[in-house]
């Protein structure tokens, strides 16, 4: 789970910042990022893909991260930000505020997945992309615990106000009783309008 950041601490960075996203599936809520700087040869074992992870290991994890991280942040795009950009470039501008909001700033950015630009970032910094970084860099698996934990509380926030949805449970994401409800109930202001909120 190290091998990404130690080949880039080898090349003399210090503050290599993993970055990732929770949501970009869900019908509701924003879709919310974290960036995490972890000290150089700290290896946490708690750190695993957070869906890799139980609810009660996820939080365990997150407090671990909190305490040890050199740097973190979290950040979010709202449901009318992914209406007006898409949900990727939503969730691309997401981890782009959360590397922003780092302090002190991250030198090295390793970024979930295969889409980024740095021309996108309004930042200086280089970055390298890693295809299911979740399960193979542990910095960019601390920022999806962070993400996934955050954005879990958010919706569950928003249950009583919304308890049709089901949202204490399905956290945003398509079941047959967040369907149903929305087939009943119409959709919330907390609901993305560009996502195909209603089943034929």
């Amino acid at each position: 789970m190290l091998d990404f950041e130690r080949r880039l601490w080898t090349d003399g960075y210090e503050r290599v910042a993993g970055l990732d996203e929770a949501g970009r599936g869900c019908l509701a809520g924003p879709v919310v990022a974290a960036a995490v700087v972890l000290p150089p040869e700290m290896e946490i074992p708690t750190i695993q893909d957070s869906k890799a992870l139980s609810e009660e290991e996820r939080l365990a994890a997150r407090e671990q991260i909190e305490e040890q991280a050199l740097a973190f942040a979290i950040a979010r795009c709202s449901p009318d930000e992914i209406d007006e950009l898409n949900i990727l470039q939503a969730a691309l501008k997401a981890m782009r505020r959360a590397a922003h909001q780092c302090q002190p700033p991250p030198d090295f950015l390793l970024v979930d997945g295969n889409q980024w630009s740095r021309s996108l970032t309004d930042a200086p910094w280089p970055y390298e992309t890693v295809v299911k970084g979740d399960a193979t860099s542990q910095s960019i698996a601390a920022a999806s615990i962070l993400a996934k934990t955050e954005r879990d509380a958010m919706m569950r926030s928003l249950h009583d106000e919304h308890p049709e949805y089901g949202w204490e449970s399905n956290v945003g994401y398509p079941t047959q009783q967040h369907y149903e409800a929305l087939a009943e109930h119409g959709a919330t202001p907390y609901h993305r309008r560009s996502f195909t909120l209603f089943r034929e």
